[in-house]
Parts: C-alpha cells; structure tokens; sequence
C-alpha cells in the first residue's frame, strides 16, 4: 500500500491504536495492569498440556491419596491427649500454643499439604512454557494463600478465642478500624498510626540542606559532623520508586546519620514525585537531568575530588547505566560505585516477572498513557501479591477481626508513604529491563549507542538481600560476571529489600557474608560463593563504610554547605519539599 493509499484511509493505523490504546486503559482500570488473556493464554496452556500428560495426571493422583493418607495419621496423633510430636509448619501466623490444638493443627497441616499439591500441579508439565508454568503456579498459590485457615474466622483458633474472650468487642472495633481506613482513604488522609512518623520531625531528620532543585530531584548536602572528613563525598541514588528517607529513618536506623557520623560528606538524591504533567519523562531526563546533573553538582560542590557513587534499587539500574556511560566517554569521576539491591541482569527478576508478559505490558502500558503515570496502588499492590499472606492477609486479620490498633515502626510507616512512576520513564525502563533485558546484553542506548557494563573500571560493592522479593539476591549477585572487570566486593545481608538495608549496627539480628572478587578471579555461582563465605555476626554498615575508608584518598577538612559562588547556595533545610509530594 502507497503512502498515498495510507492518507485516504478511513482509519489510519495511528487512529486504529489510539482506539486500542483507550480500550486497554479502561479494561486496565477495572484489572489493575494485568491482562486476562494472558492469565487465560497461561491456563490453557498449562491445562491443555496436563490432559495429555497421563503419567502426571496419575502422579497428581498418587499425591492425592497420600496427602489423605498423611492427614488422617495427622489428624489420629492430634487428637490424642499425649500425643506424637507433628511436623512443623512453616508459616508463622500458626506458630502459637492455640495452633498446636486439634482441629486448628490439622487446618494447618492441610494448608501445607494443599501448597505442595498445588505447586506440584503447575510445574513439571511437559510442554508448558516456563512463563506460562511460572504464572500458573503464582495463581495457585495465591488461591490456596486466599483459603489458608489463618485467613478464615471460623479456622482460625485466635479469632475464636479472642471473639470469646472479648464477648465480640474486637468486631466492634474491627468495623470501626475499617470505616476509619475507608473514611482517611477517601479524604486523602494519611493512614492511622503515621502520626507518630512525621517527615523531618520524627524521621528524615538529619541536618542538611537542599543545595540543588531542578524538575526532578533536590539535592541535599549533609552537615558533617566531624572537623575532618574523607576526601572523597559519597553520593546517594535512591529509587523514584520510594521516597529518600529509607536511607534517613529515625536516628538508629538512619544510613545517612551513620555516615556522616563516621566522616563522610554525604549528598542524597530527593527525587520529586511526578503527576499527569510529568508523563513524557523518559530515561534520557533521569540519566541527564538526575544523576548525571547530580554528579555535576557535587563535583562542583567537593571540587577535585572523585565521588563514591551509591545507587539503591531502581537507583542502582540508574547510576550503572550512568557509570557504563561515563565509562564509555572517559569520564572518570567516580571512585567507586556501591550498588544496594539493585539488579542490571533481569532474566532472573523474582516473582514480580511472572505478571509481566507482553499482554500485561501492553495493559499497563495504557492504563499509564491514561493517567500520565503508574498509580502507587498499581505498584504496592503488585509486590504486596508477591507477600500477600504477610502483607494482605494477616493485617487485615489483625485489624478488623481481632480489632487491633494498627502498630507501625519508622520502616512501616515509610512503606506507607509511597510515590508514582511517570508514564513514559516506567515504559521504557520495563521494556528495557524487564522485557528485553537490554543493558545486560548491552543493548542499552545512551545518545544513540549502547553502553556496556562491563566497559565499568571502578571497585564496586553490590549487596543482596537474603529474603527480596523485589530484587532476589542470585539476581542482583549476576553483577560478579557482567562487571568482572574491576575489583566487586559482594555482601549478601539477612533480611529483606528494605529492612535489610535500614539494620544499624543496633541491630540485634543481622547477620551477612562477604567477599571480595578481584580482575582475574574464577567466577563461582551463588550457591557456592554464600557456601563458601563465613556467616558474620551484626550489620552490613561497619563493613561498608571500612571499605569505602579504604578506598579513599584520606582526610580533609569538611567542606562548606553548598557553593554560592558557583551558584549552588542552600535553598533550605533538609528534608527540602519533594518528600513532602
């Protein structure tokens, strides 16, 4: 067809995906970015697949019988008075004294039982797509979380006991807790509890100033706390996923405080939260105009003086791909860059990629065109999937049937403070990453030619978390081979994606492994690199902060806050306005 064909068309190809593109938003609405073609595409793949499977349908069969075999040895020895020791559960909702009670042990137990049925059920079809086998299998699990014993009121022995006890008082209050969560909801109040958490009174408190604003981020520069310093600043990326205090909680539990205490200058990254009108901000604007400017300005601020990049998450994706490119153009003004859960390689990403085929994208794709940005319910509702028992369905549990006041800590009521994601930068970083996986197979193009990783020289030090969902650790551990050009130190912390960053060296349970992999060392796969490396008592911090002392070019006296002169005067106190959005 000529061009000129196209112009008489009634309905150009644009026109025909504009229609498309409205017609996904709506549907997008209604199934929060997910698409039911692809969840039914996944079912009957997997479905049609085990009706021509008969040696699995038999085996599935099998475990049937010995599932009911196991529940009635289980059920005999519960019953009895002085009976046998049962297996363990895992789940820590039914840890308790009531839970150990018969019936309430063999609702346990048939719940554990049910999870392994089910897990063996999706996987180890012959034929079914690894997607397909992945997505089935995090759809069975959650009906099965949906009907755990702990979620019903009638199975679940605290709720009967403390209903008993109370005379019913605690559904009072419960219905109270929800109309009071529905009333904030609908006002636009912040939830219950966060009173106690105040930005900049209570958390994100440590003295600073904001040196730099611009359409994306404020800069802020903290007060050193020492006469002398490391020479080298150190500069924060947080993730525009999350707002910047993580790194600045209350003061035990405040990264930033640690470092500037230890004698570091110490710059962080307040990344504004975008609306409607920050649709068409791309990847380019967040390299360029955040971390790149950033640089820019603290290079300025700390003159001839490398710095020690930090990038946490999103972040960390972020200040690589700026690192690799700055690699690219003889650009050598980092010292080191330090890389908290943060993954280049995402063809292993989680669970959170098992919802990510090419039907959802597409769907969240337009539910973003049609709001100008990715909603924060759209997104804590996604990882909160991947936890849904911890994060869904016990607090609603402890809320509004035990009628429990909502009990939050400074990392909780962070969570709780959440942000957006613009349409066009979250576009292409999921097509980029997730889809394509482009930067690890340097693919990824800065102005026009794609930068590679491995081109970075710097020392680095990338730290896994044990229990992310959202970056598992083997992820982000792929590092050691796209970066074993230069000196990595990996360290793999107890924990999870946040609360296994904020542990202080206060921290009672915190545990981690290190070690460091130097240019020329054999590469060793993930399981025998944390086989292979001592279990080290307390915080990740001290460690750290060792390795950057290191790695510096000694002390100097603490530089001013900010540079009039060069046109960066402090614009106010920290926690400066963006948080606040």
């Amino acid at each position: 067809m000529t061009d000129e064909d196209e112009k008489k068309r009634l309905l150009p190809p644009e026109k025909a995906r504009e229609i498309d593109h409205q017609l996904r938003g709506q549907l997008a609405v209604a199934t929060r970015g997910v698409s039911p073609v692809d969840v039914a595409a996944a079912v009957v793949d997997w479905a049609g697949h085990l009706a021509l499977s008969p040696g699995k349908l038999l085996s599935l069969a099998e475990s049937v019988a010995r599932n009911g075999v196991e529940l009635a040895k289980i059920n005999s020895k519960a019953m009895r008075p002085n009976g046998e020791d049962l297996p363990q559960i895992a789940d820590r909702r039914m840890l308790s004294e009531d839970w150990q009670k018969w019936p309430f042990n063999v609702f346990a137990h048939g719940h554990r039982l049910a999870k392994g049925l089910a897990a063996e059920a999706t996987t180890g079809v012959d034929g079914v797509s690894k997607d397909h086998e992945q997505l089935v299998s995090f759809l069975a699990g959650q009906i099965v979380e949906m009907a755990s014993p702990a979620n019903l009121p009638v199975t679940n022995p605290e709720f009967i006991s403390t209903t008993k006890e109370q005379r019913g008082a605690n559904l009072k209050r419960g219905v109270h807790n929800l109309a009071e969560d529905m009333r904030r909801k609908r006002s636009g109040e912040m939830p219950q509890g966060l009173e106690d958490f105040v930005v900049g009174k209570d958390i994100g408190i440590t003295p600073g100033k904001v040196v730099y604003q611009n359409r994306l981020f404020e800069l802020i520069q903290y007060k050193p706390q020492t006469e002398e310093v490391a020479a080298e600043p150190v500069l924060i990326v947080p993730a525009w996923i999350m707002k910047y205090y993580i790194l600045d909680l209350s003061p035990r539990n405040s990264l930033v405080r640690y470092l500037v205490s230890q004698g570091k200058t110490v710059f962080i990254m307040s990344w504004k939260n975008p609306d409607e009108n920050d649709r068409d901000l791309g990847m380019r604007e967040y390299l360029h105009d955040g971390v790149m400017t950033a640089i820019d300005v603290v290079s300025t601020i700390v003159a001839k003086r490398k710095i020690h990049a930090v990038g946490y998450c999103l972040g960390g994706t972020l200040l690589s791909i700026a690192a690799a490119y700055m690699a690219r153009e003889g650009d050598d003004r980092l010292k080191t860059m330090t890389m908290f859960a943060a993954q280049i390689d995402f063809r292993e990403a989680g669970e959170i990629t098992t919802m990510l085929g090419e039907g959802t994208f597409t769907f969240l794709e337009a539910l973003m065109r049609r709001q100008g940005y990715l909603a924060m319910e759209n997104m804590t509702g996604a990882f909160a999937a991947l936890r849904v028992s911890d994060l869904v369905y016990d607090p609603m549990m402890q809320r509004y049937l035990l009628g429990k006041d909502r009990s939050l800590n400074d990392l909780m009521a962070w969570n709780e403070d959440g942000t957006r994601m613009p349409y066009k930068m979250h576009t292409e970083y999921l097509r980029n990453c997730y889809m394509e996986n482009n930067l690890a197979e340097a693919r990824y193009e800065v102005e026009g030619k794609p930068v590679c990783v491995g081109d970075i020289q710097v020392p680095s030090f990338v730290l896994g978390t044990a229990t992310d969902h959202v970056a598992p650790w083997k992820s982000v551990y792929k590092a050691m081979r796209l970066m074993n050009n230069s000196e990595m130190t990996f360290a793999l912390t107890t924990g999870g994606h946040n609360a296994g960053i904020a542990c202080g060296p206060d921290h009672p349970r915190r545990k981690h492994w290190i070690a460091t992999h130097k240019p020329g060392d054999l590469y060793t796969d993930p399981d025998q690199w944390q086989a292979g490396n001592e279990l080290v008592d307390g915080s990740w911090w001290p460690e750290w902060n060792a390795w950057l002392d290191a790695r510096s070019s000694g002390q100097r006296k603490a530089p001013s806050m900010g540079k009039p002169k060069a046109g960066y005067k402090p614009l106010r106190d920290a926690p400066g306005l963006y948080v606040f959005g």
